[in-house]
């Protein structure tokens, strides 16, 4: 198969030099490498690039809010090994606008949304998600726990427990999410895959509570969703306001949250 050359990554051919055109005009060196390996790695059409920079997919992962350098080794791993890490798959915030969910809806008017389309909702999710169970049963004890959805990552090799909250991330969710996890690595996880790793999916989050419990030390993703998709303006000053927490708590300059696009 014919690649062409771009930036420090590859794309895929046919349809390299339209993917090349897309990613060229990117200013930010560290985005445009990021756009280049993921396309590479998911093998993107170039519609589906275009839509994935339309809708912010590099400001919307955990890696866009590392220091430069750390973003740099774990591209170059991306780059020499095809290796993803969960920092890279997962994003915050979550665009379900297509749910078509309105005013007042519950937890499982949301589930039953996503399963309705799901097929939406994995693209949302990203490449190599598969859908494994609703409502999966844990038995502990004698008491019965029910997870709202679980996947598999085939790239990361992992079970992925995602649970719905309609309200805001209170501490209490990462002790529950921290039972399932445990559950699923005793009873589900097959030998040669990784730890499984939790997704809450809450309406909103209060950063120094995500900072003080460390979620991500624990193999636990926390993100918010959005039913209704906002002005693109909006959404830029909530990512960009993201990175600048994220940033100040490592220590980073207030002004390197903000990044060219």
């Amino acid at each position: 198969m014919v690649r062409v050359q771009a930036i420090n990554g590859t794309l895929p051919d046919p349809g390299g030099w339209s993917h090349f055109r897309q990613i060229i005009y990117i200013r930010d060196p560290l985005k445009r490498d990021f756009y280049a390996e993921m396309c590479r790695i998911e093998r993107w059409s170039t519609r589906a690039l275009a839509a994935k920079i339309q809708g912010m997919l590099y400001e919307r992962t955990a890696l866009s809010k590392k220091p430069a350098e750390l973003m740099k080794k774990e591209l170059a791993v991306l780059r020499e090994k095809d290796t993803l890490t969960p920092d890279m798959v997962f994003k915050d915030p979550y665009i379900l606008d297509f749910l078509g969910l309105k005013d007042t809806y519950s937890e499982k008017d949301l589930e039953a949304a996503i399963l309705r389309e799901l097929e939406r909702f994995l693209i949302e999710l990203g490449t190599d998600f598969t859908f494994v169970a609703r409502q999966k049963r844990l038995h502990l004890g004698n008491k019965d726990y029910h997870l709202d959805l679980l996947f598999f990552h085939r790239r990361l090799r992992a079970l992925v427990a995602i649970e719905l909250k309609l309200s805001r991330f209170e501490p209490a969710d990462m002790g529950q999410m921290e039972l399932y996890l445990r559950w699923l690595e005793k009873y589900e996880k097959r030998p040669g895959e990784s730890a499984p790793i939790g997704l809450i999916l809450c309406a909103s989050k209060n950063h120094e509570d995500v900072e003080l419990v460390r979620l991500s030390r624990r193999g636990i993703q926390i993100s918010e969703y959005m039913t209704q998709l906002p002005p693109r303006h909006l959404l830029e000053k909530k990512l960009h306001e993201a990175v600048r927490l994220v940033r100040e708590q490592v220590g980073q300059p207030r002004n390197a949250a903000r990044r060219n696009s």
